[in-house]
This record gives structure tokens, sequence and C-alpha cells, in this order.
């Protein structure tokens, strides 16, 4: 049975779900769904998130900072369920009018600071602390080349690739290829990079690093999508060598676990409030603590 084609309407109209994965979170407006007051913790800096790529790059740099014995970047991280829609309620899009994860709230300032959109905040973290974000002039320009790089790009991963590849109700080839062809030219842009640079952004380990590695590590090593095999992800040698040197540091690895909800229990810390919750909190521990 052939299928009949699409035409669009002259007035495109919001008259159904579109039935993929995501279908109860989509919508064509803004704006808060529900009344709903976000969690405040105890420390100066309130994170509201979930563990996708865009969240693990702000709780990396925050561990980064701690890690570097900034005091003043201890946090709280609260879990917000993007698929139970948590993301519209009133007191997040307070903080974050688009309505996405990561979303940060500075309580330390004489006024409270929101921050959104995870490059943004990636930048205001480097620039409150002075770390990972270099002061000279050209290096700066590379860094923040390169966050804004990976800003701009991933969009065609996620919402291209891994939309059509792996989360899309219908597979359609030109979609995927479409997607495909632009994934693999980003990860040879990667690739090339990493031939001759030990780092994204030079000799030094950046913000630039922290951006990039929760997407592009996550295709090249966590078979992020299950597309790993199909994107022929090992042949990028020197992305594999930088995926697994990231991947290896302790606030890498500690990141990576705040805010997940889902996966092995041991990488699982719901919510993040002291240093010491991932010797005790993580879902293993919690779940072993309760038998």
């Amino acid at each position: 049975m052939t299928e009949t084609p699409y035409t669009p309407p002259k007035v495109w109209t919001w008259d159904k779900p579109d039935g993929g994965r995501y279908a109860n979170t989509n919508r064509p407006i803004a704006g808060p769904t529900h009344d709903k007051e976000l969690p405040v913790g105890r420390h100066p800096l309130q994170l509201y998130s979930l563990a996708t790529p865009n969240g693990v790059k702000v709780t990396i740099m925050l561990e980064e900072l701690l890690a570097l014995g900034h005091r003043g970047a201890e946090y709280d991280a609260w879990p917000i369920k993007i698929g139970e829609g948590e993301q519209f309620g009133s007191g997040f899009v307070a903080i974050n009018p688009n309505s996405k994860i990561p979303a940060l709230l500075d309580r330390s300032e004489p006024k409270p600071v929101r921050v959104f959109e995870s490059g943004a905040i990636l930048a205001y973290l480097a620039e409150k602390f002075g770390a990972l974000l270099p002061t000279a002039r050209a290096a700066r320009a590379e860094c923040l080349s390169w966050l804004f790089w990976q800003m701009g790009s991933t969009p065609y991963v996620g919402g291209g690739f891994g939309h059509f590849y792996a989360y899309a109700q219908d597979k359609i080839e030109y979609a995927i290829n479409r997607f495909t062809m632009e994934t693999k030219r980003q990860l040879d842009v990667l690739d090339r990079r990493l031939a001759t640079s030990e780092y994204i952004a030079g000799d030094s380990y950046t913000i630039a690093d922290i951006a990039i590695w929760p997407w592009y590590g996550g295709l090249a090593q966590y078979n992020q999508y299950g597309g790993a095999e199909f994107l022929s992800v090992q042949d990028y040698k020197n992305l594999q060598r930088w995926t697994t040197m990231i991947g290896g540091r302790p606030a890498v690895k500690r990141g990576r676990k705040v805010n997940r909800l889902s996966g092995d229990p041991a990488d699982q810390l719901h919510e993040r409030h002291d240093a010491s919750d991932f010797e005790t909190k993580t879902q293993d521990k919690l779940t072993a603590a309760q038998k």
C-alpha cells in the first residue's frame, strides 16, 4: 500500500498530536500550563535540570568548579521530569521562558540571577568563578567559537538524526539520510580538530570540552540514539581518544550521575545537595538501605 503524499495546508493548525515519543509535551505555544513553585535548597546555586546531554554539561561544570576549590559553586540540583511536563510549571517558566532544561538560579547575587540555555550557563559560571575559560583574547575567542559551534550544530544531531533515526514513528529515508550525513560531517569536524589538538580549544581543558563531550562523546562511546554502529563511530579515532580522556575525569563521572532518572541505579543521583550524596544517595544505595 502506498501512502498518500502529504500536502501542507495553506495555513498550519495544531489539530492533533504527532504521536511521537514526546507528543504529550510538544505544543506550538509558550508559557506555563499549571501553577507549581520550584523547590529551593540551601546552596547559592539552584539548578533545575535532567541528565540529558544539555543538562549534563552544567552538572559537569559545577563539579569541575568544586574540584578546583571554588566553594561558591556548591549547588542544589533538582530534577525536572520533562516527560511529565514539569518544565511548563509556572516556577520553571519564570526562570526559563523557553521551558527547556537546564535552568539556573544564582541566589548569591544581591538580586537573584536567572540563567537559561546551557551554553549561557557555562559561560556565566566560567566568568563568575574565573575558571575554564581562557582570558587571553585569541584563546578566549577559540574557546567561545567552539562553544557556539556546539550550540548551533547539535540540533541537527538531536532534533535531526536522533529524532528521525530513533524516535519518529515512521522511518523516513530522506530525513534519516539528510541528518546522518550532517551528523557524520560534524563528527569529522571534531576528529580533524582533535588530530592536532589535545583538547577542543587547544592545550587546556575548557568549557568547550564540557559543552561538546556530553553530545559527541555520547555518540562516540555511549551509543546515544542506538546509532553507534550505524554512524561507524569507531572510525573517528581522535574523537574516541578525547572522549575516553574526558570521560575519565572524576568530576565528569560525578556530573553524569546528577539528575539521572534512568539506567544503571549506581549512576542515578536523582537530587544532589551535598558532595556526600554521591556516596550515599545513588539509587543502588537507597534501594539497598530499604531492604
